[in-house]
């Protein structure tokens, strides 16, 4: 009996929280991950206050995201790996022949910056010259990049 009545008291000490965060602009740990990401990362296994806490300490530290935010919590003109990308969108042409991508596909491109594909995805049956491409930052930190013609995007990451 005991056991169920903390557990309730902190689901709504956990509401409570997240709808007086959600009132700030902040975007919690609980509001952004999914139920069970929060459970697979051990989340749900903290107290109320230890996650309040750990809440806090992310929104002082700048590595929050407003509610709604497409934003990555980046310093400013810097990607995660610390290389200047200079804002939110890279326009440029990989240089030389596209044939897609699959694996580890590095992109080269003609404004001198090199791109690795960072997730698996495959798309077959291109081939193109110095196609255009766009990469745009998503959210937490996320790049994507989409090559002209082709309606399919692969996440990136800069490594030169």
């Amino acid at each position: 009996m005991r056991s169920r009545l903390r557990c309730f008291l902190i689901a709504l000490l956990l509401l409570g929280f997240t709808a007086a965060a959600s009132a700030q602009g902040f975007s919690s740990l609980e509001e952004r991950m999914s139920e069970r990401e929060f459970k697979a990362a051990g989340l749900d296994k903290l107290s109320a206050e230890e996650l309040s806490f750990l809440n806090d300490w992310l929104a002082q530290r700048g590595l929050s995201l407003p509610v709604g935010s497409a934003e990555a919590p980046t310093q400013a003109g810097q990607d995660l790996t610390g290389l200047s990308v200079g804002g939110d969108r890279v326009e440029s042409r990989i240089r030389g022949s596209f044939r897609g991508w699959s694996g580890k596909t590095q992109f080269p491109l003609e404004n001198g910056q090199v791109w690795e594909q960072s997730e698996p995805s495959v798309l077959a049956g291109a081939n193109l010259e110095s196609p255009q491409v766009t990469i745009t930052k998503g959210v937490f930190g996320a790049w994507f990049l989409r090559v002209e013609g082709y309606n399919a995007r692969v996440r990136v990451r800069r490594i030169q």
